[in-house]
């Protein structure tokens, strides 16, 4: 029986690109399973660890931050640092499927956003007006949440004249769904009213994914989650890498 090989915290770092307090701090947070310390008190890492932390950097270089993306990465590193490579793997389908379905929301964003671009309206669109509460139902969000956007100047909806309560057409439904989509994935405030401020001045000679994507000179900071729509595709490879990693571990 061979003898098994241990890697000093060095040798781990190196082999993943990263600091040795890196490493450490994974062990800590429970993206590696537990580590033996020899006679000297050092740390004892076998090619288990190397192949776990691996995986760890594969999960995580993702430039995507949204909750749920994030949660699901860290949620397969720990699985599988569990000794549970299975089921991880199950989890790791499940991250890509979650990817593709963050991809079909944010197509249907950008579909919505080319057609106030180009100034088509959708056939057959009927003038259905709703209040914000069957409006937050449709869309998935709080009242607050359209609140919120209405008064930061994402939104404008008209009021009915007899009541003056807020009513949600076609037009402005649709916007919601841009705006939620972005939301959801961490778009932040400013970038959003940023790209739809664009669209309504009908800037036709920028694409969308640039307004999303690039900051104007007067704004003091660049957030990092306004590249997401042209992220997901990254994030996307990086899942499928995810897979192929712990097929291997699996069968290592």
């Amino acid at each position: 029986m061979a003898e098994l090989k241990y890697y000093k915290t060095s040798e781990i770092a190196e082999a993943a690109g990263v600091h040795p307090n890196t490493v450490r701090l994974y062990e800590n947070l429970g993206l590696l399973q537990p580590v033996r310390r020899g006679n000297n008190n050092y740390r004892l890492y076998t090619l288990a660890h190397m192949e776990q932390m691996r995986l760890a950097r594969i999960a995580l270089k993702s430039a995507c931050v949204e909750g749920n993306i994030r949660k699901l990465a860290i949620s397969i590193i720990k699985t599988a640092a569990k000794g549970t490579l299975r089921l991880a793997l199950e989890e790791a389908y499940d991250y890509l499927t979650h990817i593709k379905n963050e991809q079909s929301e944010a197509a249907e964003a950008l579909a919505i956003l080319q057609k106030w671009m180009n100034k088509k309206n959708e056939p057959g669109a009927t003038d259905i007006f709703l209040g914000r509460g069957d409006t937050s139902r449709i869309l998935g969000v709080s009242i607050d949440a359209l609140r919120n956007w209405e008064r930061n100047g994402l939104l404008d909806v008209p009021r009915n004249s007899e009541n003056g309560y807020r009513m949600y057409g076609p037009k402005e439904i649709d916007r919601a769904k841009v705006i939620r989509t972005l939301r959801t994935a961490n778009h932040s405030m400013i970038a959003i009213l940023r790209m739809l401020k664009s669209v309504d001045t009908n800037s036709r000679e920028t694409g969308i994914l640039k307004i999303v994507s690039t900051p104007q000179p007067d704004e003091d900071m660049v957030y990092a989650t306004d590249r997401w729509i042209l992220t997901l595709s990254e994030t996307e490879k990086n899942a499928k890498e995810l897979i192929t990693q712990i097929k291997r571990m699996i069968n290592s």
